[in-house]
């Protein structure tokens, strides 16, 4: 029986380090996210050739797409080669919504479907619903605009004025902004990364 309780006791211990390493990226990735508020201040949704891997267009801006690239670069995640490598081995499963016949790792990771493609196909997807409280901190979050244009971003750390809801740090046109904007649109696609860190019980 001591055997047992000193692998339950292991198992503990490392279950707790996972979730500590967990909302450490969490943290990392929020405090990279909320950085291009006023440093990203423009909407350029051109097409430009990157450097592969760790592309990016100037800083100053970028689409909404690039919120999240840059948030998840910031631990060690790079969306660029991530979807560039999925799409090259399996790129039937992705969306073929530009004519392409290839996968293309200027432009492909910044492609609203294409992330929610590879977020499903990584077993991240949640189901979409409506409670403010199934939003955690660091959730990447896709939506159809009215206009049936794709939009995606993060929650945030912060709240809502009436406390009831998360903000969410995006870009949409006037470059990266934390706005009360969760429910404005149709939300198409509910991913988290990274998992809840839970409590483990003392031995």
């Amino acid at each position: 029986m001591s055997g047992v309780i000193r692998f339950l006791c292991c198992l503990g211990l490392l279950l707790a380090a996972y979730a500590s390493a967990a909302a450490s990226d969490v943290e990392k990735m929020l405090d990279a996210a909320i950085a291009q508020v006023g440093v990203t201040t423009d909407y350029d949704p051109a097409y430009v050739r990157l450097a592969y891997p760790g592309g990016d267009v100037p800083l100053d801006r970028g689409v909404c797409s690039d919120v999240v690239i840059r948030a998840f670069r910031a631990v060690d995640l790079d969306l660029q080669v991530e979807v560039h490598e999925d799409m090259k081995s399996h790129f039937s499963k992705y969306p073929g919504l530009w004519g392409l016949r290839q996968a293309d790792a200027n432009i492909d990771h910044r492609r609203v479907p294409n992330l929610e493609t590879w977020f499903t196909r990584r077993g991240k997807a949640l189901p979409i619903g409506s409670n403010a409280a199934d939003f955690l901190p660091g959730d990447v979050v896709s939506w159809r605009l009215d206009n049936g244009l794709p939009h995606v971003g993060l929650v945030a750390r912060q709240r809502s004025a009436d406390g009831t809801r998360p903000l969410v740090i995006h870009n949409i046109g006037a470059g990266a902004q934390l706005e009360d904007v969760l429910f404005q649109w149709k939300i198409n696609g509910h991913f988290r990364y990274f998992p809840v860190p839970t409590a483990t019980p003392a031995h």
